[in-house]
Order: C-alpha cells, then sequence, then structure tokens
C-alpha cells in the first residue's frame, strides 16, 4: 500500500498519477445528430399497431372530367377511384443494465452520471436502429420502380445518368428527374439525400464550382455545401447520409461502415408533416406506446441483491413507401 511518504517522493519525481477519474471529460463515440430518417420522411402517429389507409388514383385526380350538360339533363357522375395500402408498426426493444455498485465511486467523485450516460446511449441505439431501417427500405438499389444507375455518360433511355465525379453538370440530370417527379407524381422534388462519396464528388464538381465562383466574398469565400446544392438542384434541403454503424459482432474487431449506400443519392418528395389527402414518397408511421409517443423508456430494478438497475427501450413503427411517382433513387454516382 502506497504511503503518503512514497506519494512525496513520486511527486517530486513527477511520477505520482493520481488514480481519480476527470470531471470533466470522458470520451464516448456518440454520433452527432446527423441521423436522415426523421428528416427526410414525416411521422404519422398511429393508434392502432396495424391498419390500412386510402388512396386516391392519381390518373383520376388528373383527368379532366367536366363535360357539356345536355339539355333537359345531367352528365354522368364522374369516376374516382380508391385503392388501400396497410402498415403494420413492429415493437422493438434494448435493454442496457447498470450496476450501482460500480457506479457508485465515479458518481460520488462526481466523475460522470452513469444513468444519465446510459440514456443517451439507448437514445442513439433507437435512432440508429431507425436509421439502418431507412437504410433497407429507402436508401439503396431495387426498392424504388424509378431508379437510374450512373454511368460514363447519359443515357435517358435506358436510365443511365453521367457520374457525377466525371466532367458534366450534375445540374442537367437533377433538373430533367425533378420535371419527371412532377410530371408523373404532381409535385416537385422538394429534398436531396446524398451519400457521403456522392456528396464528395458534387462539391468538387467542376460544373458546380463553375456556378458560384462569383459569389464569394474575402470574408466568406463561396464554398459548394448542402445549402448551395439545395439552391442549384432547386429542392428544399439538401441531406448528407454520414451516419456510421459497427457490422461486427461482440468480441469482434470493429468494422465501421456508413450506414447508406456512399455512392447512392435520393430525390424525392415529402412534406413537412403527415396530413390528410396529402402525397408523400413515404411515411414513418409511429404507433402511440406511451402517452402520446412511440418511445418508451423506463428504469426497472433487476433481481434482489444484485444491485442492478436497468433501463427498457422500446419503439413501434413502420417505414413504408407511399408513393413509388415521388422519388427517383440514383445508384453508382461516383
Amino acid at each position: 500500500m502506497m504511503t503518503i511518504k512514497d506519494v512525496e517522493v513520486k511527486k517530486a519525481l513527477n511520477a505520482w498519477k493520481p488514480d481519480a477519474m476527470l470531471t470533466n471529460l470522458s470520451i464516448a463515440y456518440y454520433e452527432e445528430p446527423q441521423f436522415a430518417a426523421r428528416r427526410l420522411f414525416p411521422i404519422c402517429p398511429v393508434t392502432l399497431p396495424a391498419g390500412k389507409f386510402y388512396i386516391f388514383r392519381k390518373g383520376d385526380l388528373a383527368r379532366d372530367n367536366m363535360r357539356k350538360k345536355p339539355p333537359y339533363g345531367t352528365v354522368a357522375p364522374a369516376v374516382f377511384g380508391l385503392d388501400t395500402q396497410s402498415y403494420t408498426c413492429e415493437i422493438y426493444q434494448e435493454k442496457i443494465g447498470m450496476d450501482r455498485l460500480i457506479a457508485l465511486p465515479y458518481e460520488r467523485a462526481s466523475a460522470f452520471d452513469m444513468k444519465r450516460a446510459r440514456t443517451k446511449t439507448l437514445t442513439e441505439q433507437i435512432a440508429l436502429h431507425q436509421e439502418i431501417e431507412f437504410a433497407e427500405k429507402f436508401f439503396k438499389a431495387g426498392v424504388w420502380n424509378n431508379e437510374w444507375q450512373g454511368a460514363a455518360s447519359t443515357n435517358k433511355a435506358n436510365k443511365k445518368f453521367a457520374k457525377f465525379s466525371g466532367a458534366n453538370d450534375p445540374a442537367e440530370i437533377m433538373d430533367y428527374l425533378s420535371m419527371e417527379i412532377r410530371r408523373n407524381g404532381r409535385r416537385r422534388p422538394n429534398k436531396l439525400a446524398l451519400g457521403t462519396e456522392t456528396y464528395a464528388a458534387l462539391r468538387s464538381n467542376a460544373a458546380i464550382k463553375e456556378r458560384i465562383k462569383y459569389t464569394g466574398t474575402n470574408s466568406a469565400p463561396a464554398v459548394v455545401n448542402e445549402q448551395c446544392l439545395a439552391a442549384i438542384f432547386g429542392v428544399d434541403s439538401v441531406v448528407v447520409l454520414d451516419s456510421t454503424v459497427n457490422r461486427a459482432g461482440v468480441g469482434a474487431a470493429d468494422q465501421m461502415e456508413f450506414v447508406c449506400d456512399p455512392k447512392g443519392a435520393l430525390l424525392l418528395y415529402t412534406p413537412e408533416a403527415a396530413a390528410v389527402d396529402t402525397p408523400s414518397a413515404g411515411y414513418m408511421f409511429t404507433y402511440q406506446i406511451s402517452g402520446n409517443d412511440y418511445i418508451a423508456v423506463e428504469e426497472f430494478e433487476g433481481e434482489p441483491g444484485s444491485y442492478t438497475t436497468f433501463l427498457s427501450g422500446l419503439i413501434a413503427y413502420d417505414m413504408r413507401i407511399t408513393s413509388q411517382d415521388l422519388a427517383v433513387y440514383l445508384t453508382d454516382c461516383v
């Protein structure tokens, strides 16, 4: 056991290292608030875990049904068809334990609040799970009917576009695709989601930089960022999908990857909030499992004598494509 004299000797030699935790620093690789699922697709709260919703047929709504009234008679009723689509909110759970005996010395030293740290971890785990499902449901090849592939040059008949990393103007294909979505879906796309490599290629694209080269000043130089690209492509917002995930199992070497395809892009229309008679490329249906919220975090005690507390996180939702006409997915952008 180290005595006071031993400590004084080590202090004189600058070799004493107190075994105490810092109160103003800890290191945890929490994700920055860049999860995209909740920013791109509106949340539609539902009171039942499963159900159906109506879809008015676009063709009937877009058809001119007005007819000249015949004398002494009336016109035939217009036909407006209805289809239905279903949703099923699955419930997901994660549980995190806290050993109160292990946490006690750290809390007494005000090193950190384990409960607060575990709650933050649980909240981020919920968001990460949603982000992974977003990538599976919305941001990959094969899920959207309207899909284009990057190539050496543009060939609209074969749904090929010139890769953004080449000598081309990406605004041309974006304008064309926006007009196609407006023509087929009756809404102009308002959001653009970009994989990390796609975003980097657009930032370096010569045609994009040419468009802004005279817009900067010495104090505010022109840069290609999300706001700049949104203005060039005519959308309200550009979202870069740069959240990461460890694909390795417990105990294996970390395998860090981007959650969403880094070479992909998704041009789409979604409203800011769910509303009746409002079309959207997709919705996130959320089942209210705790009051008015679809996320529930609960604290409960472990087995008697274990001095353990658990945090349980529940979430109930279903991500659904609700209109294939309101989005186009681009693969191999780089």
